[in-house]
């Protein structure tokens, strides 16, 4: 039985706990706080209205509740509207699947996965949702097996590590996996192998793809950021020398070095499936766009986007060729559309002498402060961003059409932003030192976080079971309670 339609079944068993908590337009577990904290900078634009269709019910199911056009539609009244097919097309659209999942955040627990000695930098679900990568500073890289109660899969340990573990990246068939550390040398790891451990060149071979384009050895510099491809073919990676890298790995060679930026290039992402165009965040506080088409002898960015004014930390691609999300050391999110850049960047914006997020505070009085030729679509801010690259991201898809925004924050928590009206939807508070990254599930309401604590936590929908992971998927006898857990495990 489909997902949607498990969830259907389970909400008219269960129609008085969604009429008290869903039908008010609340989240679960008190998640939100009615707090604006959002600057939407032209709330009419395009964005906006393509959030609200893939995540809103149609008009015609909207309709035929009668209830307030504001408020959402419970899920109850959206069976009944299916079953009489108001729609016309005796099914639920995309949108309306999305605007049941994405009333269950993940805002329960959390449930505790792993701890280590050692600070969590890294944390990610493969595109698929069945594994969960983290990273460790201590060198080791954990693959959890979600599908079967989050056990161990693959215990890496990392070859030739500087300082810690950057960042990671699975290949789009889960086979391999790449990850980066203050070097210039990428290793990949052949992740199907049988052994749950793997020790570098002793019963794996951890490869080592250089680079730099260097005859120089001495010169060395640190990747911050590496990802796949979504063909496996290649990987991006952006560095402390200011620089995009391209690395073909069919022909096993650096194919494409970018003088991209005047500071370190913290972030680079692929913006669509094409592969064709590169997004990239750096320390000198601008976004660029990369069109590798139109490189001939010179590489020149495409555009700039400004608007931060500190550092960019990371960048999360919408997916679509055209709009991104950047987390910045100025404290916020900012909402990008790839056509409103230009050619040359505007250095006009105030400055903070002599502040260094690594071990300051941000100053209040900066907080307020805005860029004169701000060219973001919209401003997310609440969380905080220091001592660390903290990242954001759209939510899922499938699940919730990608109406929220999430990200880590040096406040130990995990907060949750509405992509259309900004406001702060949940603030998910339990580790006890900086989160540095996080992810949703792409299609459970389930969030991974891990933390500069050593902990790695998972976040449900569900608080009615001990440990959701623990429920018997092939048992026939589900009480009510673990229902919702069984459905989604």
């Amino acid at each position: 039985m489909p997902i949607v339609e498990q969830i259907m079944a389970y909400a008219m068993r269960k129609l008085k706990f969604h009429v008290d908590e869903c039908d008010g337009g609340e989240s679960s577990g008190e998640a939100v706080l009615n707090q604006k904290n959002g600057e939407l900078a032209n709330s009419d634009h395009e964005i906006f209205h393509l959030t609200k269709l893939r995540s809103e019910p149609s008009e015609a199911l909207r309709k035929s509740t009668h209830g307030p056009r504001s408020a959402p539609v419970s899920t109850v009244k959206m069976l009944l509207g299916r079953e009489v097919n108001y729609s016309g097309r005796g099914k639920f659209s995309s949108a309306d699947c999305s605007h049941v999942l994405g009333r269950y955040l993940p805002v329960n627990g959390p449930w505790h996965v792993d701890r280590m000695d050692s600070r969590a930098y890294v944390s990610q679900f493969s595109a698929d949702g069945s594994l969960f990568v983290a990273g460790f500073q201590g060198s080791h890289i954990k693959i959890y097996d979600v599908e079967n109660g989050w056990k161990v899969r693959k215990n890496i340990l990392a070859k030739s590590l500087r300082w810690t573990i950057t960042d990671t990246s699975l290949s789009p068939d889960q086979r391999y996996l790449v990850y980066s550390s203050m070097s210039p040398i990428i290793h990949i790891v052949n992740v199907g192998s049988e052994s749950t451990e793997s020790y570098a060149n002793i019963n794996d071979i951890h490869d080592g793809l250089d680079m730099s384009c260097h005859d120089d050895g001495a010169y060395s510099f640190g990747i911050f950021s590496v990802k796949f491809s979504t063909d496996g073919r290649e990987l991006v990676a952006g560095s402390s020398d200011d620089s995009i890298y391209v690395y073909d790995l069919e022909e096993n060679k650096l194919t494409l070095r970018i003088p991209a930026h005047s500071s370190d290039v913290n972030t680079v992402t692929f913006a669509d499936e094409s592969g064709h165009i590169i997004y990239s965040g750096s320390d000198d506080h601008l976004c660029k766009v990369w069109d590798r088409r139109c490189f001939n002898t010179r590489e020149q960015a495409a555009g700039v986007l400004t608007g931060h004014l500190q550092g960019i930390t990371f960048i999360d691609s919408r997916g679509d060729g055209r709009y991104f999300i950047s987390n910045g050391k100025d404290q916020g999110i900012k909402l990008w559309d790839i056509r409103r850049m230009s050619s040359k960047a505007d250095c006009s914006g105030p400055r903070l002498s002599s502040w260094d997020y690594r071990w300051m505070e941000y100053p209040a009085h900066a907080k307020h402060l805005r860029h004169p030729s701000d060219q973001s679509l919209a401003t997310y801010q609440g969380h905080s961003v220091l001592r660390t690259l903290i990242r954001c991201y759209f939510s899922p898809a499938y699940s919730t059409g990608q109406r929220y925004i999430y990200t880590g924050s040096s406040d130990n928590c995990v907060y949750i932003y509405d992509v259309v009206t900004g406001e702060l939807v949940s603030k998910l508070d339990n580790h006890y030192l900086t989160v540095r990254d996080c992810s949703w599930h792409p299609y459970y309401p389930t969030l991974g976080s891990s933390s500069w604590d050593g902990l790695v936590a998972r976040w449900e929908f569900s608080s009615s079971v001990a440990d959701p992971s623990l429920v018997k998927k092939n048992s026939r006898i589900v009480s009510e309670d673990s229902m919702f857990n069984h459905i989604f495990l």
